[in-house]
């Protein structure tokens, strides 16, 4: 694990990343690709901390604009992380590799209740740990839970896997000029508005000097080049 440049890394999956073209909330073949992904790295001896959004599903925030009571939408959306989390510990356990969701909500039939030190323990003995529920907490996005996960289990990186290169100036999907950030603060990207992930989260990563790299995830084995010292993506950090 020489050229391994870190052991231990949250990635963060947005739930848009599991749906098709079609417009299907979980599409099973993009999953199991990333799956692959996952297990490559866990293959390589680097151990991997998951959280996956919900917004295949639900968005909390969006159903609450439309009239649903904030907190109970948010609630809505927690559970839809962890029908996200489900199909990837499936995915991975047919590939082979042990994993355990862990949850900030009590669904114990399903998955375990989420304990650091638990948490940690089965990193320690490879299995993937994906976090489910957020922070178990309305008005609190997949985003903090991310990085409130990170800081607990004491990663070295977090990946923020997205649908382009990195962090842009504006969307390079709608904006021909948008500039890309090979390398930015937190206070950079909290100052422009640059829309990385939500402030606390942020906030969090920064104040526990936690890097960020923001990268495309559908470049396939684009993380493990990373995790080799490929500078790919946009490197976020405290200053």
């Amino acid at each position: 694990m020489s050229d391994i440049i870190c052991q231990r890394i949250l990635l963060k999956l947005s739930g848009e990343a599991l749906m098709s073209e079609a417009g299907g909330s979980i599409d099973p073949e993009i999953v199991q690709r990333l799956a692959q992904e996952v297990k490559d790295l866990c293959d390589a001896g680097i151990q991997v901390g998951l959280v996956i959004g919900g917004g295949n599903i639900l968005r909390g925030a969006e159903k609450a604009s439309e009239g649903l009571n904030r907190v109970t939408s948010d609630q809505m959306g927690m559970l839809a992380t962890v029908i996200n989390a489900l199909a990837m510990q499936d995915a991975l356990e047919y590939l082979g590799q042990p994993v355990r969701v862990m949850t900030a909500l009590k669904i114990n039939q399903v998955c375990e209740d989420y304990i650091r030190r638990r948490a940690v323990r089965h990193l320690e003995k490879g299995r993937v740990a994906i976090f489910a529920a957020g922070t178990g907490n309305p008005f609190f996005t997949t985003d903090t839970a991310a990085s409130l996960r990170a800081i607990e289990i004491d990663a070295e990186l977090m990946i923020k896997a997205t649908k382009v290169k990195g962090v842009y100036s504006a969307d390079p999907n709608k904006v021909a000029d948008a500039v890309f950030y090979p390398r930015l603060t937190y206070d950079e990207a909290i100052d422009q508005r640059l829309n990385v992930m939500d402030t606390t989260a942020l906030v969090l990563c920064r104040d526990n000097n936690l890097p960020m790299r923001v990268m495309n995830i559908f470049e396939p084995g684009a993380v493990m080049r990373l995790m080799r010292g490929e500078d790919i993506g946009s490197l976020i950090v405290r200053k």
